[in-house]
């Protein structure tokens, strides 16, 4: 059976994970989202390093193991340069990504799965309805506050989340080895969701929207290496928001309720479609 897409999930070295047994209960639950696939013809790599206690993989997923070092500069501090710490990030997660895509070559399309987020179970269909196309970048998704019962709907997922990307599989360029890749090109198209757009542009495959809600980014946990806080606070009660009763309300506006269909759709529950 042919591969449609390939979801790659990087898993950020041990030593740099905050609670380890969350990492890995949060990993459960998007693989449990990425197998509620509607359409069966996908695969799931898990990229993590020699050492890393795994969950349980479903049917359809496999790991890979890797031997990179941890991110000495995993944590921001204010004496790091901004931009330093931005190019150790996406050089450690792009040569976990681009090692799962080379163990897994034979696939329409890839997308890339950051290891607590949540997907549409619609994704794999309709990439397969589309084939020819280039890919999309997932404009609308959601946001969730973690175990929290509220969603926000966002309209700039795609400049927000690294969970927002489904590319055609030929236009990355796969080197024929590891050792081919140069670290800035690890860096701009394994390790950057918002580069690689603008880079396809250019090149004269640019992306697609994808035209529905492709994706749930989750804040507020411990292990979030974005450091998010709650979603009331991101969306309604900070200074920047509660000055401003217009954008309030029209935030208000994009709460939604995390339904039984919506768990059904992006959790992989039993619930209803």
């Amino acid at each position: 059976m042919e591969t449609i897409v390939t979801f790659i999930i990087p898993v950020r070295h041990q030593d740099n994970a905050k609670d380890w047994p969350r990492l890995k209960a949060n990993l459960t639950q998007t693989l449990r989202s990425i197998s509620g696939q509607t359409d069966s013809r996908w695969r799931a790599v898990v990229v993590a390093n020699e050492g890393a206690d795994l969950p349980i993989l479903p049917q359809q997923c496999e790991h890979v193991r890797v031997h990179f070092p941890p991110n000495e500069m995993h944590e921001r501090q204010q004496s790091r340069d901004k931009e330093d710490f931005y190019d150790a990030f996406r050089i450690d997660k792009g040569r976990r990504v681009l090692s799962g895509m080379l163990h897994a070559v034979d696939t329409k399309f890839y997308m890339i799965v950051d290891d607590d987020d949540f997907v549409s179970s619609n994704i794999v269909a309709f990439a397969a309805a589309n084939v020819s196309a280039n890919g999309w970048k997932i404009d609308k998704g959601y946001v969730w506050g973690d175990g929290g019962a509220l969603l926000f709907a966002h309209d700039d997922f795609a400049n927000f989340c690294g969970t927002s990307l489904i590319i055609r599989a030929d236009l990355y360029t796969l080197p024929a080895k590891f050792e081919d890749a140069q670290p800035n090109f690890i860096k701009t198209m394994f390790g950057s969701h918002i580069q690689i757009g603008k880079i396809l542009a250019e090149r004269g495959s640019p992306l697609g929207s994808l035209p529905f809600r492709g994706a749930i980014y989750r804040v507020g946990h411990p292990g979030a290496h974005s450091t998010s806080p709650g979603l009331l606070k991101m969306y309604l009660f900070n200074k920047s928001i509660v000055r401003k009763p217009i954008l309030f309300c029209a935030n208000l506006l994009r709460f939604r309720w995390l339904t039984p269909q919506i768990r059904s759709a992006y959790f992989g529950e039993p619930g209803s479609e």
